[in-house]
């Protein structure tokens, strides 16, 4: 966008004419719904593949085809927003992901659910982006911290109350409520926008030509990124051909787009804004924290199902702890970030982060559902305490009229973070679980006591059975085990990108820095 010393001066006085919170509730509205979508499917998987007559596997790419979809879009917000009005483009997409969602409900194929999926994908993605956008553009600087506060609520809770209301609606009702759910809420965050949601004198429609190179290439790279990361176990990673050629073609795509980003006059988005050191140093923090917190998640719920054997249901329940964590720790930091240096609630959360995610790595197959409680508490709170200072540190120093190509960009980060932080979850357990499984066995020979005692007691052929299975899950415990604890290393590595970051004043306006 243009500017000039008359946006500057818009920026800096410029408020919204309603109440901030009133429009923190639209936006926020929208946010949870698409964020909840990310996960709310996964525990009706197996009904919908049954309801539908595919595989299992084949109904996997009803979580991918969203996520593809949201990738490609989510950095484009701000270049939408210029292009159509934020309100505008806000209520657009808030109207196609709803409407999107009547037609995942009423699928009879998984052909049409797959292509409402990536109509929901392409609606959800610029929720985000512009949400937070807003926020911050709505809320003076003291009271920043706790816009994001609310966000952060949105943002991390969602994800983890996704699979509890996912498995209670598709138990209770069938898989395609937790599509018409969204249905209400949708129409009422459409209303609350167009009511209360204004665009500041600063953010201008442009008339310039689209850019379509920059598009194209930005789409090709991050919807196949995505599809690498969510299929690479699945296809035993670079053992497959299609996934060699696929990283291959990712890597020219984002190569050719920031290339094309630097030099080109109207960006679709402005790579220029990393040359803001704080910017920088957040990109790589919201990665790595995003990887962290929704691997830990992942662990915690499939550790509880296939190991424990917990119902979908109470696999979401278990993680459902981590809303308390998550809840206190934003009253807290939503109350506190003005008064101290956003920096140490950073690395006081990271630290907190890490430690509980070690202590998650001293589990067995005995535990009960509320064996792991504090940890998990602690897992929530360690999150929201270092991603609320984040946000705000991240995008600190960005002028008012770059804050939503910020903010789509920080969301994509933390979102391909998670995706990251998954696929290393699915191949740790995979993997390690066969390194432990071959050390293991090396120590079990018929001459071992344990093993005698236990073909006198049963019999060989019942003895060989039952060590084997116990092997297994021995092997997959240690898996699990290894994994939880390198999410605390990653996190332990996070705290250090905080010398990197420069202090966001508690006061003044942002473009002000």
């Amino acid at each position: 966008m243009r500017n000039d010393p008359g946006n500057d001066i818009s920026a800096k006085s410029w408020k919204p004419s309603h109440n901030p919170w009133l429009v923190s509730a639209a936006v926020l509205l929208a946010t949870a719904l698409e964020v909840l979508d990310t996960t709310i499917t996964n525990v009706a998987l197996p009904q919908i593949a049954g309801n539908l007559g595919v595989t299992p596997h084949e109904a996997t790419w009803v979580i991918t085809s969203y996520l593809v979809s949201n990738a490609i879009i989510l950095p484009a917000a701000a270049w939408l927003s210029g292009f159509f009005g934020r309100k505008r483009i806000l209520m657009i997409c808030t109207v196609i992901f709803t409407l999107a969602s009547l037609l995942c409900g009423v699928a009879g194929s998984l052909g049409f659910l797959l292509f409402a999926r990536i109509l929901q994908g392409v609606g959800g993605g610029a929720l985000m982006p512009i949400s937070q956008a807003i926020l911050l553009e709505s809320f003076p600087r003291e009271k920043q911290g706790q816009a994001m506060a609310a966000f952060a609520m949105c943002v991390i809770l969602a994800p983890i109350v996704g699979p509890v209301i996912g498995g209670w609606l598709t138990d209770n009702f069938n898989w395609r409520w937790i599509f018409f759910i969204n249905l209400p809420i949708g129409i009422m965050a459409i209303l609350m926008t167009k009511a209360f949601v204004e665009d500041p004198p600063y953010i201008k429609k442009e008339s310039a030509m689209i850019d379509y190179v920059g598009f194209i290439f930005m789409a090709i790279g991050l919807g196949t990124l995505q599809l690498v990361l969510d299929k690479g176990q699945e296809a035993d990673w670079f053992q497959a051909p299609w996934l060699c050629s696929s990283t291959i073609v990712v890597v020219v795509s984002l190569v050719a787009f920031v290339l094309w980003e630097l030099r080109v006059k109207n960006p679709v988005v402005n790579l220029k804004i990393f040359k803001d050191k704080n910017f920088s140093a957040g990109m790589i923090s919201t990665t790595l924290i995003g990887a962290c917190m929704y691997g830990t998640m992942t662990l915690i719920t499939l550790f509880y199902q296939t190991l424990l054997g917990y119902t979908a249901y109470l696999g979401g329940l278990v993680t459902a702890p981590l809303g308390i964590g998550c809840f206190v720790a934003a009253l807290a930091i939503g109350y506190l970030s003005n008064r101290f240096d956003n920096r140490i609630f950073f690395a006081v959360g990271l630290l907190i982060l890490g430690v509980a995610s070690f202590g998650m790595g001293n589990i067995n197959l005995e535990i009960g559902m509320q064996s792991k409680l504090f940890a998990i508490i602690a897992i929530g709170f360690g999150t929201m305490m270092s991603f609320i200072p984040l946000s705000i540190l991240a995008v600190g120093h960005l002028d008012k009229k770059d804050m939503g190509n910020g903010t789509g960009l920080f969301n994509l980060m933390r979102n391909i973070g998670g995706s990251i932080g998954i696929a290393v979850t699915t191949t740790m357990l995979s993997r390690m679980a066969q390194v432990h499984q071959t050390f293991l066995s090396s120590h079990l020979t018929p001459y071992d006591p344990v093993y005698q005692e236990a073909a006198k007691a049963m019999g060989p052929q019942m003895a060989n059975g039952l060590i084997y299975r116990g092997l297994l899950s021995q092997s997959a415990l240690l898996a699990y085990i290894d994994s939880f604890y390198l999410f605390s290393a990653v996190a332990g590595l996070c705290i250090f990108t905080v010398f990197f970051f420069r202090k966001v004043k508690s006061a003044g306006t942002i473009g002000a820095h």
